[in-house]
């Protein structure tokens, strides 16, 4: 791994803790003004003290973020379709010049494996890691799964090992019963859980701490942040089990402080 990736992949993944709480507000590129990101500046920069890297589109970055927010970024370059269509018939929408020129610290795309479009996804994920390692630049790889996708330890294994064994740098999938054995599917590469959909917060900060409990280097969180009824308090408590290996219980109580 040549110096720019090492150096990109030590913005996002803290070498203090060995581990990262990115925050995703990507979700517009298939869900429109979902609620909570209507006005994505105004609930992003609240929260960006307290990220560690932001997963975000082209498009919403040059709109919503300043240029001299000092966050890493994670930018989102698949797409190609809405929720109103087959969720994995993705292409790539962002070059990596325009990711060079936005100054990325890392590239992301899904892929659909077991989805109609299983193949143009991996096809997708196989030229960001080409273009990837001719700049320097590690790619993020998502699990991501459709409506009537498995989300269990083999299934995801699957989908993970597939995603390490075409050359991505880090792996964001869904965390599950037997997590572990997904770790470990992945070798060295670092992995992440999405948050998916809001649920209590009780529920996903337990969830957070049995993931990094089971090998994960962190999570990327969006909903289950910027959907809160204190998103600050609950971004705090997320990076109180990550960074500081606090338990869950410990960490709903930062939450709950924040909204006295």
């Amino acid at each position: 791994m040549n110096w720019g990736m090492k150096n990109r992949i030590s913005r996002i993944i803290k070498p203090e803790t060995g581990r990262c709480v990115m925050l995703a507000v990507d979700h517009g590129y298939f869900q429109g003004p979902t609620s909570g990101l209507l006005n994505l500046s105004e609930t992003v920069e609240p929260l960006l003290p307290y990220a560690d890297a932001l997963m975000i589109t082209r498009g919403a970055i040059r709109n919503w973020i300043e240029p001299t927010a000092d966050i890493p970024i994670i930018l989102r370059v698949s797409g190609g379709q809405s929720i109103l269509k087959e969720l994995s018939n993705e292409t790539i929408t962002t070059c990596i010049e325009d990711a060079i020129r936005i100054n990325a610290s890392a590239i992301t795309c899904s892929v659909y494996v077991g989805g109609e479009y299983e193949k143009q996804t991996i096809d997708n994920l196989s030229k960001l890691v080409d273009d990837g390692e001719k700049y320097g630049i590690p790619v993020l790889a998502v699990t991501a799964v459709g409506k009537d996708m498995a989300r269990e330890a083999r299934y995801l294994g699957l989908a993970s090992r597939i995603c390490v064994e075409i050359g991505a740098h880090i792996i964001k999938t869904y965390y599950t019963e037997d997590f572990k054995k997904v770790v470990e599917a992945c070798g060295n590469v670092p992995v992440v859980i999405a948050g998916g959909k809001k649920q209590p917060e009780m529920d996903a900060l337990q969830m957070a701490c049995n993931a990094v409990s089971d090998g994960a280097v962190g999570v990327d969180m969006g909903r289950n942040i910027f959907q809160s009824d204190s998103p600050v308090g609950m971004i705090q408590a997320v990076r109180a089990i990550v960074h500081e290996k606090k338990l869950a219980d410990e960490a709903f109580q930062i939450y709950e402080s924040s909204k006295k």
